[in-house]
């Protein structure tokens, strides 16, 4: 359902024509502090305006990754202090611009990675961390790859380079990012071994993928029975344990790619320390004279030292994920919708892990 908001008539001191409509009203979702899903608060409050260099957008959809998930325990890495509005990525149209701005960009329907503000009905964002969204594409299918899209084109062709007729071991392709990720290395011509739930197999099958049995304690021996010489590359996000299980899967010249730390995401405490440990092993293990390598994948590595990079590489791998999802090459996965409203049951059932593909907010 779609709230309604009041509506003011916008001056010609501002950066859109005066005849224009803009809500006076925005509604968005607070994490008040150390809350359990039901701990979430709606708040009413005025519009936000947009300075330089930013868009002020109406949410159409937004989403739930692990970082919200994370936030809501105090373990996420830079999280702002409570209370704040969570929000990794959303996909709105633009209703203004700030000063000096681009004003041929409103109306157009934008996908950007927010970080954290992306759940309320209007957000004020960064223009350089927006990318337009192709006509032909639902703003919800848009989200499911906004950032989880960039998260597996890039870990795929930038991080790993794998190439086609290769073998790669995904873990969690059930979740937002595997399930993009095996869509996107089936496309590229390569082999995908799937370690997930065997509730899951059934219809990795169906994709064309290899299901084994995380948990089973003979994993090792059942990818070796697929790739007896190792696998290019392995995509974890277990974290803990499990990478040194991944690193031992692979190839001479193969990559292990870690992306999350499911493995410490339940328990209390900042994650800083299990990311670091998992970026040390990365560096010791790669230092090792055995021709593997090893990596911890970070989005938003480079937002802030390299900006220009990053806005570059943002856009080119967004576009190409935009454009195959465009096309039917591959196809969104969204395991649930939920309004704006009902976010906190959207994400206790996120955090339940029995989902295949990302849970969206509507506004």
């Amino acid at each position: 359902m779609t709230a309604r908001h009041d509506v003011v008539t916008i001056r010609k001191m501002t950066m859109i024509p005066s005849d224009t409509l803009l809500p006076t009203t925005t509604t968005r979702v607070v994490l008040p502090g150390l809350v359990d899903p039901s701990g979430l608060q709606l708040a009413t409050g005025q519009t936000p305006t947009a300075a330089a260099g930013q868009l002020l957008v109406q949410m159409e959809a937004t989403g739930i990754s692990f970082a919200e998930q994370s936030m809501r325990r105090g373990r996420y890495f830079g999280q702002p202090a409570f209370p704040f509005t969570p929000g990794y990525d959303l996909v709105g149209r633009v209703l203004a611009v700030g000063p000096g701005g681009d004003q041929q960009l409103i109306g157009k329907r934008m996908a950007t990675m927010t970080k954290t503000g992306g759940w309320a009905t209007h957000v004020v964002v960064e223009a350089r961390d927006s990318i337009l969204v192709p006509d032909g594409i639902t703003p919800e299918d848009a989200e499911t790859v906004v950032v989880n899209g960039v998260t597996a084109w890039q870990m795929l062709h930038r991080t790993a380079k794998v190439e086609p007729g290769q073998t790669i071991l995904v873990f969690g392709a059930n979740g937002g990012v595997g399930g993009i990720l095996l869509q996107l290395a089936k496309h590229h011509g390569v082999t995908v071994i799937d370690a997930a739930s065997p509730r899951h197999h059934d219809a990795l099958l169906r994709a064309g993928v290899i299901p084994v049995d995380y948990a089973d304690p003979n994993l090792a021996t059942l990818v070796r029975q697929h790739s007896p010489a190792g696998v290019a590359a392995v995509f974890d996000n277990i974290g803990g344990d499990n990478t040194a299980l991944s690193f031992s899967l692979l190839r001479r010249g193969g990559t292990l790619v870690t992306y999350a730390i499911l493995k410490d995401a339940a328990g209390d405490g900042p994650l800083l320390l299990p990311f670091m440990k998992a970026i040390g092993k990365a560096m010791l293990w790669s230092a090792l004279p055995n021709g593997k390598k090893a990596t911890f994948y970070d989005l938003w590595a480079g937002h802030r030292f390299r900006p220009a990079r990053f806005r570059r590489h943002l856009e080119e791998d967004l576009s190409h994920v935009f454009e195959l999802l465009r096309t039917g090459t591959i196809a969104a996965n969204i395991a649930a919708r939920f309004p704006l409203t009902e976010a906190a049951a959207a994400l206790a059932l996120a955090e339940s892990r029995t989902l295949n593909g990302k849970v969206i907010l509507l506004p």
